[in-house]
């Protein structure tokens, strides 16, 4: 019987139930989850550090310091945002590959092992924000995954404009995000939204998880 070779991942985000969920997507006899890395970077060697750019308030300056660690050999950015202004910048960085949200979990898996392989990956399909794709804080009282993670950016103290820039929205469309946010969380004004956010998983938790 041939040994299947495996390729060990580490899961990069500062939110536990979001890389828990990536981590669920990655099964796979080919791939072990070395690690669910909630501190920005993995503290074992690995072959791919997939980052998932949920909520993420300085995300060049973190794929930097990924692409750099010389324990990594390839870094995936996984992401709800696939505008090309983004994508193209992100490449510059020195990235292996830029995947999508809409991906299927066979379709991840598949994107993983050819990263490993040495290919660069773009796999930059359009993501129904209410799809059923791995998981986000928020997604059980009934936040989207783009109002999860404006609500995310919100709890972190982000103005409305800054949101705006790194999510690449207009500002109307981030106000109109909230005001649909705001409904769905029972709240009126922004203390009581990051109140909320930080009682419902919404602020960042560093440090690490087992696989």
């Amino acid at each position: 019987m041939t040994e299947v070779e495996q390729i060990s991942v580490a899961i990069v985000n500062d939110y536990p139930v979001v890389v828990l969920g990536v981590a669920e997507l990655l099964r796979d006899p080919r791939i072990t989850v070395v690690e669910l890395a909630t501190d920005r970077r993995p503290r074992w060697p690995v072959n791919v550090a997939l980052f998932d750019a949920f909520a993420t308030t300085d995300g060049p300056a973190q794929v930097r310091r990924l692409v750099a660690d010389p324990g990594i050999e390839h870094v995936l950015i996984y992401s709800w945002n696939v505008q090309e202004p983004l994508v193209q910048e992100a490449m510059t960085l020195g990235i292996d590959g830029y995947l999508s949200k809409s991906l299927a979990a066979d379709e991840l898996i598949s994107a993983v092992i050819r990263a490993h392989a040495g290919e660069c990956v773009l796999e930059l399909g359009e993501v129904d924000e209410d799809q059923d794709v791995d998981n986000w804080p928020g997604r059980n009282e009934g936040l989207s995954a783009r109002e999860a993670e404006i609500v995310a950016l919100i709890t972190q103290g982000v103005t409305n404009d800054d949101i705006a820039e790194a999510c690449y929205l207009s500002i109307n469309s981030v106000k109109s995000y909230i005001r649909s946010a705001y409904r769905k969380m029972g709240v009126t004004r922004r203390t009581q939204a990051v109140l909320w956010g930080i009682k419902n998983g919404m602020y960042p938790e560093n440090g690490a998880l087992a696989p």
